[in-house]
């Protein structure tokens, strides 16, 4: 769960950066919200990826995780700039389980 967490602040902290400095601004408050999104994939993704969760369980959690992430969204900013951010979060959760398919344990954590 620790690492998790780690995972949550370092990929909000690095989209974040990328976004803000280098990939153009479109405002700090966005560009925080979408980092949250990349950190909040990252982090759950790692987070499920252990035997303990089954398919269904991983789904359930994962479409939860998106739903939270847009209802804080929606509250914060237009429904057309939270949509956004599920799409990274959905890019950035499968793409850890791609990466993962390919290892011998169909995990990366170990």
């Amino acid at each position: 769960m620790q690492k998790s967490i780690l995972y949550l602040v370092a990929g909000t902290a690095i989209s974040f950066l990328l976004n803000y400095f280098l990939l153009g601004s479109q405002g700090w408050e966005l560009d925080l919200y979408y980092g949250f999104a990349f950190g909040l994939a990252w982090g759950t993704a790692y987070f499920l990826d252990d035997e303990k969760f089954s398919l269904p369980q991983k789904l359930i959690y994962s479409f939860l995780a998106m739903g939270i992430l847009l209802l804080i969204g929606y509250l914060i900013f237009r429904f057309e700039l939270a949509i956004p951010s599920i799409i990274k979060f959905s890019m950035v959760f499968v793409a850890y389980y791609v990466f993962a398919s390919f290892r011998k344990t169909k995990s990366l954590r170990k």
